[in-house]
């Protein structure tokens, strides 16, 4: 009775690994599947295989980063649809899903900062600002987990100018100050005010894109970016001589943006052998 016994143990304990082996190579055939349909951009078909994968297989993470890009690829930002809204849930959180598990994933804290940050492109200033700062969040997030990542570095720097920006801009129209004037603005207290709130900021921007391009060099986007904090630095200077160096560094750094895209473009395609 007692050998019985062991046997029926030995039998549950074997079907239970073979049923959860014969789950795993299901799930991977799903995961196939998900991915030929994720090739050919039928978003929808990738959305329920890989859905399935994970199903059979809670453990395969590739899966689950699949499912949320599906998710991602399909929202489109500043979109109001049902549909819109229900991908952009749906992406965060299938993606908070693998953090939950994976807390350093660097795909799935790059597609939640780039989530957050595309945000800002619609809704109100203050949604806007919110996303901005999220985005941030994310951002700072992904630095903590690898110090050497250039790209976020490069998009708090980009965080800085946008959050910068409108004000500044604004400014400038309402003061009458030309384009090719690069400053002060002329009422000292609203120069004042711009500079209380947005002279560090500006200068943490410029600091983040020094960063990126201490680990990227031939970044031409993040020389841009220096370029464009500098200019709404001038604006918030004290005097005319210190706009005119903040906009001459300025000019340097378009040109080195400027000569970065020319040797980038010089240099031969690489080619791949057709297989």
């Amino acid at each position: 009775m007692r050998h019985s016994k062991w046997l029926l143990l030995t039998l549950c304990i074997g079907l239970a690994v073979l049923t959860s082996g014969c789950a795993k190579l299901q799930s991977r055939d799903q995961m196939n599947q998900g991915v030929q349909a994720y090739r050919n951009n039928h978003y929808v078909d990738a959305v329920k295989h890989f859905k399935e994968a994970v199903r059979l297989d809670p453990t395969n993470q590739n899966a689950q980063l699949y499912l949320a890009t599906s998710y991602m690829i399909q929202w489109v930002p500043g979109a109001e649809s049902p549909d819109n809204k229900k991908n952009y849930d749906m992406a965060q959180q299938e993606f908070q899903k693998v953090l939950s598990k994976d807390p350093t994933n660097s795909l799935a804290l790059a597609s939640m900062a780039s989530m957050a940050y595309n945000s800002a492109t619609g809704g109100t200033p203050e949604q806007k600002k919110a996303a901005l700062e999220e985005a941030r969040k994310w951002n700072q997030r992904r630095i903590e987990v690898d110090p050497k990542d250039a790209e976020a570095y490069y998009y708090l720097g980009v965080i800085d100018y946008a959050e910068a920006l409108g004000p500044i801009s604004t400014a400038r129209v309402d003061e009458k100050l030309r384009p090719d004037n690069p400053g002060p603005l002329p009422d000292q207290k609203v120069r004042q005010d711009l500079n209380d709130k947005f002279a560090k900021l500006i200068d943490s921007g410029i600091e983040n894109l020094k960063k990126c391009l201490a680990i990227d060099k031939e970044n031409e986007d993040a020389m841009s970016y220096i370029n464009l904090l500098l200019r709404e630095k001038a604006a918030l200077e004290t005097s005319p001589d210190e706009a005119k160096a903040d906009s001459a560094q300025a000019d340097q750094w378009m040109n080195k943006s400027l000569d970065m895209k020319r040797i980038k473009a010089s240099r031969p395609q690489k080619t791949t052998e057709a297989s």
